[in-house]
C-alpha cells in the first residue's frame, strides 16, 4: 500500500511538473519538465535523505550520545534496524525521521529538543519518529520535500524569465507563465497536504505503542509546540517544503508560514494520546525512564 501511494505521489508531482512546463513552455516546455521530473524522482528516491540532513547541518551521534541509547532501545522495541542518529544545532525543539526504507533510515533531533525535554519526552518523540519509519512514510516525505521544492524552484524560473524577458513558446503567453509561478508552489503544497496529517495522526498512535506510554509524548508534543512558536528555525524557514518532515510544524516567522501548516492541531494530538493513555495501561519502561 505504501508503495501504491508512492507511485500516486510521484505521479501527481510529475503531472505538477509537466503542467508548469507547458504553462511556461509549451509542448517543448513539458517535454522539459518530463525529463526534469524523471532525473529529480531518481535522484529524490536515492539521494533525499542526505540532502535533507546536509540542508540542517545535521551531525552524526554514535553510542556514547544518550540519544544514541534512546534510539537503539525503541527501535528494538519496534522490532527495526538501527537507524542513524542525527544531531542539529538548533534552539527549537523539533526532530524528524528520514530514509528510503528501515534499513537506510535516519532520525534527527534538534539541540533544543534535547536542552528542553525530559528523556522519557524524548523517548516519545524519538517512537514516533520510528513509527514513521516502520510505516515507510519517511521515503513519500523526504521524496516529496526534495521534489515540492524542485516544482517551487521551476515556479522562480519562470519569474526570473518574466522579469528578463524570456520567450513565450506557450500558448497561454505571458498569462501562462504568471500562472505557473501562482500555481506551481500552490500544487506542490497540496500534495505535501494530502500526504502528512493522517501520517501525524497514526505515528502518534504507533509511536506512544512502542514507547508504551503515551503520556510521555502527549507532553513532549506541548512542550514542541510552544517552542515552535516562540524560536526561529531558519533552515526550516528558508526550506520551507520540509516542513511536513518535522514532528511539529517549524515554520512560524513568516507572514506566508501559514501556508505551510501541514499538520494536524497539536491539541487533537494531544488530546487523542490523553485518550490512548485511558484506555490501556502503561507499558513496561525503558532503560531511559
Amino acid at each position: 500500500m505504501n508503495y501504491l501511494r508512492t507511485g500516486m505521489l510521484l505521479a501527481a508531482m510529475t503531472a505538477v511538473f509537466m503542467g508548469v512546463g507547458w504553462l511556461i513552455g509549451g509542448q517543448g516546455g513539458m517535454v522539459i519538465a518530463l525529463v526534469l521530473a524523471a532525473g529529480t524522482n531518481a535522484f529524490a528516491y536515492w539521494n533525499a535523505d542526505k540532502v535533507v540532513l546536509r540542508l540542517y547541518k545535521a551531525q552524526p551521534v554514535g553510542p556514547n550520545h544518550s540519544l544514541h541509547g534512546i534510539v537503539e532501545q525503541l527501535a528494538h522495541n519496534a522490532g527495526l534496524p538501527m537507524p542513524k542518529v542525527y544531531i542539529i544545532e538548533n534552539d527549537q525543539p523539533n526532530a524528524f525521521a528520514t530514509g528510503r526504507n528501515p534499513e537506510n533510515a535516519a532520525v534527527a533531533a534538534t539541540t533544543g529538543l534535547l536542552r528542553n525535554l525530559t528523556a522519557v519526552e524524548v523517548a516519545g518523540v524519538m517512537a514516533h519518529e520510528l513509527a514513521h519509519i516502520r510505516n515507510r512514510d519517511t521515503l513519500i516525505m523526504t521524496v516529496t520535500a526534495t521534489i515540492a521544492g524542485a516544482i517551487s524552484m521551476l515556479a522562480s524560473f519562470a519569474q526570473f524569465g518574466l522579469i528578463f524577458g524570456g520567450r513565450r513558446d506557450n500558448p497561454l503567453g505571458i498569462v501562462g507563465v504568471l500562472v505557473a509561478i501562482i500555481v506551481a508552489p500552490l500544487a506542490a503544497m497540496l500534495v505535501q497536504f494530502a500526504i502528512s496529517r493522517t501520517r501525524e495522526y497514526q505515528a502518534d498512535r504507533i509511536g506512544a505503542a512502542i514507547c508504551g506510554h503515551p503520556l510521555w509524548l502527549a507532553e513532549a508534543l506541548r512542550k514542541i509546540a510552544r517552542g515552535a512558536t516562540a524560536i526561529d528555525n531558519p533552515e526550516a524557514e528558508d526550506n520551507p517544503a520540509t516542513a511536513h518532515m518535522f514532528i511539529v510544524n517549524p515554520l512560524h516567522a513568516r507572514a506566508v508560514d501559514g501556508l505551510f501548516s501541514t499538520h494536524p492541531p497539536v491539541g487533537e494530538r494531544i488530546q487523542r494520546l490523553r485518550e490512548m493513555a485511558a484506555e490501556a495501561p502503561a507499558g513496561t519502561r525503558g532503560p531511559w525512564g
